[in-house]
């Protein structure tokens, strides 16, 4: 699995985006100072999308730390403990929460 994670995101940005909307599982957006953050579920692990609202864009894609303050934030709307445990297994969602996939303006 780590293999992947470093695979996923050794690919430019558009390829991250289409693997991501393909093949990844939507789990939850949650607001963070400027971003939305949306978080994805994707071959066994997690990963955020960090949206700038102002500049329209995608500005990051990173694995989740799970180390990271934000996690309250995603605590507020998820069982933490489901993510941490589901590593392999996760609801699948649809595709609401997406936003602009033209990520031009930030790169």
């Amino acid at each position: 699995m780590e293999q992947a994670i470093f695979d996923f995101l050794s690919l430019d940005r558009k390829d991250q985006i289409q693997r991501l909307y393909t093949k990844g599982d939507f789990i939850v957006a949650i607001r963070y100072y400027g971003y939305k953050i949306n978080l994805y579920l994707l071959d066994g692990f997690y990963v955020e999308v960090f949206y700038n609202h102002k500049l329209d864009c995608i500005e990051k894609i990173d694995r989740l730390d799970f180390n990271h303050s934000r996690m309250k934030f995603y605590q507020d709307q998820i069982s933490i403990e489901s993510v941490v445990s589901s590593q392999y297994s996760a609801p699948s969602r649809g595709p609401s929460g997406q936003d602009n996939l033209n990520c031009d303006s930030c790169d």
